[in-house]
């Protein structure tokens, strides 16, 4: 309740604070429009032109004198009135009229300042005399000369300085006290308020949350702030502007400044109503239309519906195609309802816009247009074990630029599509779930082993290991038969690629244990010495119990001691 009645108090206090800022500003707009309407003429059918002195309006001029039109005069009084007020050698009231049968003169001392003619009476519509009128215009130019020099004396100006400084204090002070309050009332709706409010819920289903509603409470209140802040700094602007001559006619018509645009664009807006209603209706329909595409393409990619030829892995790729072909269609027919579409200015950043687009997006057209090549191709899917130029990996995502990877280090790759469509690309996932992908690997046995027992332990190798199918059954492919030994290659397929490191790893370790078990030595590439009683390549724990190794099987004594000799001799 405390905290209450201190908001309570610093709303009374600002909104008093407000007023009384806004009263001399309010006053002041009423006496300058009350000036400048003052001295307006009555309906007439002639054009009046002001004579003016300062940031007043003394009278208005109608009609020529001689080749003189009504202008050219008004502009030239103007500044004769101007230089008499600044000379200050002279006294108002030495300014009267002289009459000489055709005009009325108005003179200061030996200077004329003005004529006034029987067509200035006449076209002032009042029934009065050119001496009447040329009375009545001396009045005037003594007052505007009296106001004139009150207005641009030095203890005016000094006054201004003084009334300014005394007003920039006072807007500190409120903004201050704005800026107080406004914490105030946050604190007040965090503390207090918020604790009150709760969920807009309708049964069980929950509208609006208690959050969003203090988050909209804090928000009106930075709003009411930022409205309260603009007021008061436009009331201190006109205000400053008053203090002096040089800025006074400019405080007069600063609110109008400020509502001319408002009211041009409101103008605007109202006359693009048909435009907009148009716009409003062809976005409605063309969101209707998308809406459609996407259940239309939807029952195509679930299977519900199908198109002889049309593969429903194609059906997200051409939707987007279509999206884009619908929606540019209706920005086309937009167009020339869009508000200014007919200016130089829009066509001119149309222009601009385009070029900047067809100059910088040669890469990205030409990525675009390689990744629908290959969703259309179907080169491969976002889960394909596929390997690309150097690359090897799954592909977790498809975009319209660029194609992820994620190898079997986990390190994710991003190949732009351009890229891919001149590449080769392998899929190793395509035929794995219809058939089965082939993994083959090839060891080197020497020509001491049966060919039909290595077959024999490469198949049951192949056989024992993860990942490999019973059927179709591994074969066993003899590659080469080389000097010293024989390739062979184990083939077997396999319906999970995305383990295919593993499945090698497993494979091979496979295959020495089952040749170790089998006692057959894989001598790979071949041996450059004799064996000469060293022990079999196969581990200890395969070997047989009782195993010697074989002795020597060639003897070079004797033929070592006869070449000696011979080169002894």
């Amino acid at each position: 309740m405390k905290m209450g009645r201190v908001i309570n108090k610093s709303i009374v206090a600002i909104l008093f604070v407000v007023l009384g800022s806004l009263l001399p500003f309010m006053a002041g707009m009423a006496g300058a429009q009350a000036k400048q309407e003052a001295p307006k003429p009555e309906a007439a059918k002639e054009v009046a032109y002001p004579v003016g002195l300062g940031n007043e309006v003394l009278f208005y001029i109608r009609g020529p004198v001689k080749y003189i039109g009504p202008e050219a005069r008004a502009k030239a009084i103007s500044e004769r009135a101007t230089r008499l007020a600044e000379d200050v050698f002279l006294r108002p009231e030495t300014i009267t009229t002289a009459d000489d049968g055709v005009t009325t003169d108005i003179v200061a001392g030996d200077r004329i300042v003005m004529l006034v003619t029987d067509l200035d009476a006449q076209a002032d519509g009042r029934g009065r005399t050119r001496q009447e009128l040329a009375k009545e215009y001396v009045e005037k130019l003594r007052a505007g000369i009296e106001q004139y020099r009150r207005d641009y004396s030095r203890k005016s100006i000094l006054l201004g300085l003084l009334y300014s400084l005394i007003a920039t204090i006072f807007l500190v002070g409120i903004l201050l006290l704005i800026r107080r309050l406004r914490t105030r009332m946050d604190e007040f709706i965090t503390a207090r308020v918020a604790a009150r409010i709760h969920a807009i819920h309708i049964q069980s289903l929950e509208i609006v949350r208690a959050q969003r509603i203090r988050a909209l409470l804090l928000e009106g209140v930075k709003v009411a702030k930022i409205l309260v802040v603009i007021l008061v700094l436009y009331a201190y602007v006109h205000t400053i502007l008053a203090f002096f001559p040089w800025t006074r006619g400019f405080a007069g018509q600063l609110l109008h400044y400020v509502l001319l645009p408002l009211a041009i664009m409101g103008r605007a807006a109202l006359a693009q109503v048909p435009n907009l209603f148009f716009l409003a209706v062809l976005i409605v329909i063309t969101r209707y239309v998308l809406k459609l595409l996407r259940l239309f393409f939807a029952g195509i990619e679930a299977g519900r519906v199908t198109i002889s030829g049309f593969d429903p892995d194609w059906a997200q790729p051409t939707y987007k195609i279509v999206r884009v072909l619908v929606v540019a269609f209706a920005a086309v027919v937009a167009f020339p309802y869009i508000p200014g579409s007919d200016s130089p200015a829009f066509k001119g950043v149309s222009i601009f816009l385009g070029i900047l687009f067809s100059l910088g997006s040669s890469s990205a057209i030409s990525n675009v247009v390689a990744g629908l090549t290959m969703t259309y191709r179907k080169a491969f899917k976002v889960g394909d074990r596929v390997g690309i130029g150097e690359f090897k990996g799954d592909v977790i995502e498809m975009r319209l630029l660029v194609t992820h990877l994620r190898t079997p280090k986990n390190e994710e790759v991003v190949i732009p599509n351009s890229t891919i469509l001149n590449s080769q690309i392998v899929n190793y996932s395509t035929e794995a779930k219809k058939q089965g992908l082939i993994l083959h690997t090839a060891i080197t046995i020497g020509y001491d082993a049966p060919w039909r027992k290595v077959h024999e332990l490469l198949n049951s190798a192949a056989l024992a290991t993860a990942n490999i199918l019973k059927e179709p059954p591994p074969f066993v492919l003899q590659t080469a038969l080389n000097d010293f030994y024989v390739t062979y290659e184990i083939n077997a397929y396999t319906d999970n690629p995305q383990a295919m490191l593993h499945t090698y790893s497993e494979l091979h370790q496979n295959i020495q244990d089952t040749f170790n078990e089998g006692g057959v030595e894989i001598m790979s590439p071949h041996y450059t010495q004799l064996r000469d009683g060293n022990q079999v390549t196969i581990p200890e724990e395969y070997r047989p119990k009782d195993y010697v190794p074989g002795g020597l099987r060639v003897s070079t004594i004797a033929a070592a001691d006869s070449v000696r000799k011979g080169k002894e001799e």
